[in-house]
């Protein structure tokens, strides 16, 4: 397989971002030594913006700037996180998935400066995050914590929290793995304690439609278990048609024998509603298997729960 010579990769500028991409650079290497890659990186709006996502478009806030590179031809591949990806409608056109890498952790954790876990915490305890699926959970689970709105990078959040800005700090276990700082980590919060996001721990690599050859060269680090994954979650939450300030949460999972599942949830902001649901594929492929979780959902209310959240 001939790879091109060069290999211009467009990123979000934060060093989580640029870590992700070093990862895509060395596999790159590794399957092409020959190749060399250069790195793009762009401040997208959502990393500018420290108030509210649904004041600036949602979560196409942390991809448009670097769609925009891509297609203007000032890079080659795009390097973004799943979740980050709006599922809501479809992307922009002329580009493509080209993979979708192995999966990382897909779980949060607990920072606190003195060791204590989750349930330890004192009422009054203020706990740093904007995230509406985590304030949601919490409030349903912990209803005597306070969570107080804390956006930025991962290493800008942990400076706020030892400024005294919070009392703890929620954290994706993957994205303290890129930075590597797992040293601040107190707990690990399992998927039924903090379900996770759509796309939890999920690099996926976007091409111009065109550009079939480095469509072929990068398409090999792709991971077939995790494309399946991340199918049915996106096509879950595209016919869910949340917005940025819906409390959604659910994962997929290939069990070791291949079988494919997806448990999914829905919120009110309060979290005193909760939808559940958790199918199996059988026989459907993974597309299938998402919008039949998120019509479960449908049917127990989750349009009219949606739709009456601000956003």
């Amino acid at each position: 397989m001939s790879a091109p010579e060069l290999i211009r990769i467009v990123s979000r500028d934060s060093p989580m971002a640029l870590a992700q991409v070093e990862r895509v650079r060395a596999e790159l290497a590794a399957l092409h030594p020959t190749t060399a890659t250069e790195v793009v990186p762009v401040k997208t709006t959502g990393d500018k913006w420290m108030g509210d996502l649904a004041q600036v478009e949602g979560k196409g806030a942390f991809t448009k700037e670097v769609d925009q590179a891509l297609l203007a031809g000032e890079a080659d591949l795009a390097v973004h996180c799943v979740k980050d990806i709006p599922a809501d409608r479809p992307l922009p056109a002329g580009t493509t998935f080209a993979a979708f890498l192995e999966r990382d952790d897909i779980r949060d954790a607990l920072i606190h400066p003195d060791g204590l876990q989750l349930d330890q915490l004192p009422a009054g305890s203020r706990i740093g995050t904007s995230s509406v699926r985590r304030i949601a959970q919490l409030a349903a689970s912990h209803p005597h914590l306070e969570c107080v709105p804390m956006r930025g990078n991962a290493n800008r959040r942990l400076e706020k929290l030892a400024a005294g800005e919070a009392d703890a700090l929620l954290l994706a276990v993957s994205g303290l793995e890129r930075i590597d700082r797992t040293d601040v980590i107190t707990e690990i919060l399992s998927p039924e304690v903090m379900c996770p996001p759509i796309g939890a721990g999920i690099l996926a690599l976007q091409c111009r439609e065109g550009d079939t050859a480095l469509i072929d060269a990068v398409s090999p680090l792709g991971h077939p278990a995790t494309y399946r994954e991340t199918t049915a979650e996106r096509m879950f939450l595209h016919v869910l048609q949340g917005h940025c300030n819906s409390p959604i949460a659910g994962y997929a999972q290939v069990e070791r024998n291949g079988e494919l599942s997806l448990r999914a949830k829905v919120f009110t902001p309060d979290g005193k509603t909760v939808l559940n649901a958790h199918e199996w594929a059988g026989p459907l492929d993974p597309a299938t298997l998402g919008t039949s979780v998120a019509v479960s959902l449908l049917r127990q209310g989750a349009r009219e729960l949606i739709d009456g959240i601000a956003h």
